[in-house]
């Protein structure tokens, strides 16, 4: 079983499930470079990295609660170019590629 982010790439996978593990991939690539580990900070750093996905999804005129396909595309190449003026660029990529794989297997 392959899966990134909780979702099984052998199984239908929806842009919904993908937005969520999009949120994910944000909060885990920004805890990985500021190296946050105690909770009170990992439950704040989810909950701003959760609020700069929403806002991608506004600024590139998404649909958050229903995205598209193309919806996410937008967002992941909005929140690519935000963050390389402060992360490393092999992070970016990395998780950029895990979810442009969960993205490939979207109908």
């Amino acid at each position: 079983m392959t899966t990134i982010y909780g979702i099984d790439l052998h199984q239908p996978i929806t842009p919904l499930m993908v937005k969520n593990a999009l949120t994910q991939c944000f909060f885990e690539a920004h805890c990985q470079d500021t190296e946050f580990t105690d909770t009170q900070n990992s439950d704040i750093n989810h909950s701003y990295c959760a609020k700069i996905v929403q806002k991608a999804f506004i600024d590139t005129n998404g649909d958050i609660n229903a995205p598209t396909k193309q919806d996410i595309i937008n967002v992941i190449e909005y929140l690519s170019k935000f963050s390389k003026s402060f992360r490393d660029p092999q992070i970016i990529a990395k998780h950029a590629a895990q979810i442009q794989q969960l993205i490939d297997n979207l109908p």
